[in-house]
């Protein structure tokens, strides 16, 4: 009996084990208002007060939103999934969130983009999906800023790959500030991305700690190995060292404010010489005192988004 038991629960552990396959959804919770939005937040990453523009979720009762929870290298980690409410197969976009731990989560009132913009891209019939990555919003692990997390990226292209409106061959992926080094990062490891547009992208961080010295001890609390050697780790996300490893048939847009005090626009200038270096297709569109969000120029921006997409993924 005893060694029944023993049998008995070895199965069950090997099939939790198996069970666990990157990119399955665990957990999909559909969001009908902003109402319960903001419920849904409080419940999942425990804000007692929550204030967010209402004025940025005109789009949000226009499509289906989902809060997802799905595997990631055994951990559970918290996201978003947005689609169109007309069945169909549409492409699909992968966001990739800015700022660190919550600060420019999904869920942040300073997010670039946020929710309610994911929301307008759904509306224009994309399938759109975003990670707040590990350890965030209320999901398993350790915000890693570019390490294993982007692993939490890459996964929600198999989970993509299992929707039944997703035309997997047509995917995107659309990024800002820190989003645009987790999408280099990410470009790296796959061959299934066919455009990406990044808005004021971190390409240079060696140079912008030099910018934001209080970065320093801000990073050295979540980026693993940080202390011990700044320099590589620093190297090995900044993606202006390693520009010839990018894939060059991924069309690249660069959405860049010239007021930007976050990320100094000559970074993405000098990032787009090296692209023009290597032969990689990109548009540089620049924005007169436009700041690091563009939040001066939202329209111009969805419409050069709603242009990039439409000509590569459609």
């Amino acid at each position: 009996m005893c060694k029944f038991l023993i049998l008995f629960f070895i199965q069950i552990l090997t099939f939790q084990a198996f069970a666990q396959v990157n990119g399955d959804i665990i957990e999909k919770v559909e969001l009908k208002n902003f109402e319960e939005f903001i419920g849904y937040i409080k419940s999942t990453e425990s804000r007692d007060s929550v204030v967010l523009d209402r004025s940025r979720f005109e789009h949000f009762n226009k499509v289906q939103v989902f809060g997802i929870t799905y595997w990631s290298d055994s951990l559970r980690v918290k996201g978003f999934l947005l689609q169109p409410m007309a069945q169909g197969k549409y492409p699909a976009i992968i966001y990739n969130r800015g700022g660190s731990l919550e600060h420019g989560s999904l869920t942040h009132n300073a997010a670039s983009i946020g929710l309610g913009e994911l929301a307008r891209l759904a509306n224009h019939e994309y399938v759109v999906v975003a990670s707040q990555y590990r350890g965030n919003g209320g999901g398993e692990g350790k915000e890693e800023y570019g390490g294993r997390d982007i692993n939490d990226v890459l996964n929600l292209i198999p989970l993509l790959e299992s929707q039944p409106n997703v035309d997997a061959s047509k995917l995107g992926m659309l990024g800002w500030s820190r989003g645009g080094m987790t999408t280099f990062l990410a470009i790296k490891e796959t061959d299934k991305i066919k455009a990406i547009a990044l808005g004021a992208p971190s390409t240079n961080l060696t140079r912008t700690i030099l910018d934001r010295p209080l970065l320093d001890e801000w990073w050295s609390d979540f980026i693993p190995n940080y202390n011990l050697n700044k320099a590589e780790v620093l190297k090995r996300r900044s993606a202006i060292f390693w520009v010839n490893e990018l894939p060059k048939n991924i069309p690249i847009l660069l959405l860049q404010g010239e007021d930007d005090i976050a990320l100094h626009p000559n970074f993405t200038l000098d990032f787009a010489k090296e692209l023009t270096k290597y032969k990689i297709p990109y548009r540089l569109i620049k924005f007169e005192k436009g700041s690091h969000s563009l939040k001066e120029y939202r329209e111009e921006v969805f419409e050069e988004l709603f242009h990039w997409f439409r000509k590569y993924l459609r």
